[in-house]
Order: structure tokens, then sequence, then C-alpha cells
């Protein structure tokens, strides 16, 4: 069976979301009923047990070009998005959180570098990153410390020169997307280093557009994720230098 053509693939990944979700779904039918390139909304829920599945499967009626994985397991928010990302049709694909913090119009940024032939292309909450990317709301404070003191370490173990690995809106050309998340093996919250990492490993030119963040207190990130974050990008160091030799086997093979 042939592939659909699509230009576009979102991909939101879902863990009791049935507070926010749908408005964000209907923020999304909103904004692609303006655009004229084809899409598709994939919502990969990720064993909710709040209700969330059963809100998509009512509005996959409603909200054009949409479907959903409905996994009963929760394994992860990276294991959710490397799901879909594997599992979508875009020649472009895009992760969002489900609360739309970074709006989806913040795609319109990405697009010329896309044009350019960049393979990734992220947003960020850091004016270092990206001039002009700014927060509604700012975090609390413990949260703006151990994002800072977090990044240090992330940019000496894994990502070296990017100031916001974290920001939950990252595209990638589908050669791309499929390559990396083929290899990522993170399932939860440093997902978004190692697939950064692997990216830079095979070559690939990332682009970084400012992002406009709305801090949204129902986050599910707490204390306790920023720690096991840190022990993620570890382990993510650790598997970057057997990536390396991989690769190295793989260019001497072919």
């Amino acid at each position: 069976m042939p592939k659909p053509d699509i230009y576009l693939s979102v991909i939101v990944p879902a863990y009791n979301e049935a507070g926010r979700i749908e408005k964000t779904l209907r923020r999304f039918n909103e904004y692609f009923a303006k655009q004229t390139y084809t899409y598709e909304i994939l919502v990969v829920n990720d064993g909710s047990k709040d209700g969330t599945s059963e809100i998509v499967d009512k509005m996959i009626g409603e909200i054009r070009n949409m479907r959903m994985i409905d996994r009963k397991q929760n394994k992860g928010k990276g294991y959710t998005v490397r799901e879909g990302m594997l599992a979508s049709y875009g020649r472009i694909r895009l992760f969002t959180d489900a609360d739309n913090a970074t709006d989806i119009s913040h795609f319109e940024k990405m697009r010329p570098y896309f044009d350019k032939n960049f393979e990734v292309v992220i947003c960020s909450r850091d004016e270092r990153d990206a001039p002009g990317a700014r927060q509604a709301v700012k975090q609390p404070f413990w949260k703006r410390l151990f994002g800072n003191m977090g990044n240090l370490y992330i940019q000496w173990m894994a990502v070296k020169g990017i100031w916001d690995t974290q920001c939950g809106f990252k595209a990638f050309r589908d050669f791309a997307a499929e390559k990396i998340f083929l290899l990522a093996r993170i399932d939860r919250w440093a997902f978004d280093v190692e697939a950064l990492a692997i990216a830079r490993k095979m070559d690939y030119r990332i682009a970084i557009v400012p992002a406009y963040w709305e801090n949204d207190p129902k986050t599910h990130v707490n204390i306790r994720s920023y720690f096991k974050t840190l022990w993620e990008v570890f382990k993510i160091s650790r598997l970057m230098r057997r990536l390396a030799w991989r690769l190295y086997q793989n260019d001497e093979l072919a």
C-alpha cells in the first residue's frame, strides 16, 4: 500500500491530558484550516488513566486529518514520541506538547530552514540560542535554577552549544526522523537530548528559532523529573560513544 503524500505530521504525546488536549486539538484545527499544505495530526496516548483516549476518539470525527495510537501501557514521553515519529507519514515530522505551550503557529518560523535543507529545526525559550525567545510567564525560581544548572551539565555531557534542549517543539525531515528515532533508546524525559546528540553525530544541520512559551502550572515535570533527566543524560553520553563507533563501522562497510 503506497504511503500517503503528507507535508507535515504533528505528533502529540499524551499522558493524562484530559483537561488540556481538547483545547489544543481545536487550536490545531483552527490553524491548519488556513494552510494550503497537506498535514496529519497523530495523537499517541501513553497509557492515560483519565479519559484522554476517549476524548481524542470522540474528536477524530470532528478534527480533520487526525488519528490516534491508543497504547494502554505507560512507557514514557520518549518512547511515545519515538513511536509517533516512526508511525507518521509527513515529509516533515514535528512533535509538540499536548498543552500547546509553544503554539502550533511557531512552525511558520521553521519552514524557511527546511526550505534551506536543514534536517532538524527546534524551538528554544532561551535568548542565547535565538534572539527574541521569551516566556509569557516565567517558570518558578526552582525550575529556572535547576534548568540552568542542568543545561550546563547537558552541554558538558551530550549537546554542546544549545541552551534549551528541552522545549517540546522540535521538527525533523522524514529521513532524519527515521534514522534518529530508530537509534534512540531513552524512553522518558531526556529523549530530546538524545535526539539532538544523535543528530550531531550524523552531521545533520540543526536550526534554532525563538519560542514564545506559555508556562502551564499543570505540567507533569517536577523536581524528581530533573534528577531523572540528569541520570538519563549520563546514559546518553555513554550511548553516544558507542554510536560513534557504530557509525564509523557502517561508513567503513559502505
